[in-house]
């Protein structure tokens, strides 16, 4: 009697740990991706082991009810006791593996700060239903950004600063109505720029002229310096415009500044240096409490707070 209970207690324990762990599926999908990344340092992937792939595993999350994988968190830069033992920021090298879209149920994936990590996003991520958090910053990922990225309807962050991304940007990144954080700056993004919803493009490839209505398109952060941007900055602003930055620094742009940026009920940094632009600074907020390097190195504006006219 007693071998029977104890043999019924074990099946009911493997049966339990089965039924909450992650599925077989899941834990060969992440073992798949490990398999294409090297990092020598740390030993993040040492705790990748086990059949149960939502119990720690580094950097590994499910969800409570579905057992599925839902989040993915590997950061090079953290403030994670693993870290601080090594007494090293991370370094790891390889690819992405397109073996990661096997994660059916994945709402956040951060791949972020490893610098070596390079090769393609792969264009299957765009299949990922769930997805809500894209963060790759800091690496040396290339190509382009996958074309159907705006099939990605639950994604509200976008992230891949610093890397080697070329191309153009998706025209379907305009379908991300839920979108609430876009950063693309360092990379080698060129073309011409549609209109999008929140912008950090500092340090790109883009040209052309600006739309006119991205500047009333509810944006209050919009950096679009260091680009080749060109042609007169619309004159469309009004009491509705709101930005806590808008740089357009180092671009082409040549003309008068548009006396409708008075009218703005908020500007907080305004940065127009390091263009072409001439005339009369206006006069009025949000100029006034501006200072001269935010209008250096134009082709002949004068006025407060440069020198007068």
């Amino acid at each position: 009697m007693a071998t029977f209970l104890y043999i019924t207690l074990i099946t009911f324990l493997a049966t339990a740990s089965a039924v909450n762990g992650c599925p077989p599926s899941d834990r060969a999908a992440l073992l798949a991706f490990k398999a294409d990344l090297h990092e020598p340092y740390l030993g993040i992937f040492n705790s990748w082991t086990g059949t149960d792939c939502c119990h720690d595993w580094y950097g590994v999350s499910c969800d409570p009810e579905t057992h599925r994988v839902a989040d993915i968190n590997l950061r090079g830069e953290s403030e994670d006791p693993i870290f601080g033992k090594a007494g090293r920021s991370g370094y790891m090298t390889g690819t992405i593996s397109p073996s990661i879209c096997k994660l059916e149920r994945l709402s956040s994936l951060t791949i972020a700060d490893w610098k070596g990590i390079s090769g393609d996003i792969p264009r299957c991520i765009t299949s990922l239903p769930f997805l809500r958090i894209l963060d790759l910053i800091g690496n040396r990922l290339s190509g382009d950004l996958p074309a159907n990225i705006g099939r990605l309807q639950r994604l509200t962050v976008l992230n891949v600063a610093d890397n080697l991304i070329s191309g153009e940007i998706p025209r379907s990144l305009t379908n991300l109505s839920r979108l609430m954080h876009l950063d693309l700056r360092g990379n080698r993004i060129s073309g011409r720029m549609a209109v999008l919803a929140t912008l950090n493009l500092d340090a790109n490839k883009l040209s052309g002229l600006i739309p006119a209505s991205l500047f009333n398109s509810g944006i209050s952060n919009l950096n679009l310096s260091k680009n080749a941007f060109e042609g007169y900055l619309p004159d469309v602003f009004s009491a509705g415009s709101y930005f806590t930055v808008l740089d357009l620094s180092y671009n082409n742009f040549r003309g008068s500044i548009p006396k409708s940026l008075s009218t703005a009920s908020y500007i907080g940094h305004l940065d127009l240096s390091h263009n072409h632009l001439c005339g009369k600074i206006p006069l009025g907020s949000p100029f006034d409490h501006l200072e001269a390097s935010s209008f250096a190195y134009n082709d002949c504006l004068c006025g407060k707070p440069l020198k007068a006219c």
